[in-house]
């Protein structure tokens, strides 16, 4: 099977060293089997994705040597690749689901959720403990008076174990370690779960290659791709780059961003220093995504967080 890999960056901002870190693996990856590589805007909430940055992720990307095969503004057979622009496609598979009598309209807001005393999630999510899916449809007609309702899935009882390829077996009992989760938002936007799902397997995707902090919404994926009867990738989960003080990076804290990079560094500098950081090289010395591709390996990668050297960048 012919090997595609994918970027799929949210443009919210310009990418930081986490977001770069990602996408030289991704590619790399895909490139050392000969393989292609998608780019996908995931711009489900256009208000906080505007098409300016989606311009410069391209440029950015393009600047590092980590050239794509179809997708963004090159465009391809399996477009659009905005997924602003793809709601009709989700909706066709919201549909199917809907057709089999596994979805059904919550009314709980953020807040009554997060106070609930049912199990959270390690992120502090809270595991959805169920409390509209067996409302009927008289209760369901006066609380949409009040508010639109979210459509959440109702999982099937099932355990999804997979193996990831770099961080190994990963399980979870969807009933009690998930609980049902949106299909669409109350103001009818998709949610990443669905159109994520849905994406990658009309892309044609075989391999994703993510952030660790995403590996629990693998099992997720993996019960809409059975479901939808959709073939599936491969995943495998990097471990987070995180900050000299320990914390995660963030675009809204304003973390170091390739537009600042740029001012110090050349290209192969900082793709040498992330292949460093990645177990790819001895030494933060100079190199492009080309020269490493045919020696990339996982096994190299570390397996936990990875703590950014304070002078490195």
């Amino acid at each position: 099977m012919h090997t595609v890999g994918r970027f799929a960056p949210s443009p919210s901002g310009r990418m930081h060293l986490g977001n770069l870190l990602c996408s030289l693996l991704a590619w790399l990856s895909a490139k050392r089997e000969n393989g292609r590589v998608v780019l996908r805007i995931e711009d489900l909430d256009a208000a906080r994705c505007p098409r300016a940055f989606a311009g410069l992720l391209e440029a950015d990307l393009s600047w590092l040597g980590l050239i794509w095969d179809e997708g963004g503004s090159t465009g391809g057979r399996n477009g659009p690749y905005y997924q602003s622009e793809r709601g009709g496609i989700y909706e066709t598979y919201y549909k199917k689901l809907e057709k089999k009598g596994l979805t059904y309209p919550c009314f709980c807001s953020r807040s009554q959720l997060h106070a609930a005393s049912a199990p959270h999630r390690e992120d502090g999510t809270p595991v959805y403990p169920g409390t509209c899916r067996s409302l009927g449809p008289e209760r369901q007609a006066v609380l949409a008076q009040k508010r639109p309702p979210a459509m959440r899935l109702a999982v099937p009882d099932w355990t999804v174990e997979f193996a990831d390829g770099h961080l190994g077996r990963y399980c979870e009992r969807l009933a009690t370690d998930c609980g049902d989760f949106v299909l669409r938002r109350g103001d009818g936007v998709f949610a990443y779960q669905l159109a994520v799902v849905v994406d990658d397997a009309l892309m044609g995707v075989t391999q994703v290659v993510r952030g660790a902090d995403l590996l629990q919404s693998t099992p997720r994926q993996l019960c809409l791709y059975r479901l939808l009867g959709l073939p599936e990738p491969r995943f495998y989960h990097l471990p987070l780059l995180l900050a000299p003080d320990g914390r995660r990076l963030s675009k809204r804290d304003g973390d170091v961003s390739l537009e600042q990079l740029q001012t110090r560094w050349s290209a192969p500098e900082i793709v040498g220093k992330l292949a460093f950081l990645a177990g790819q090289l001895d030494r933060p010395e100079p190199a492009m995504p080309a020269e490493l591709a045919p020696v990339f390996s996982w096994e190299k990668v570390p397996t936990t967080d990875i703590l950014l050297p304070a002078g490195l960048f």
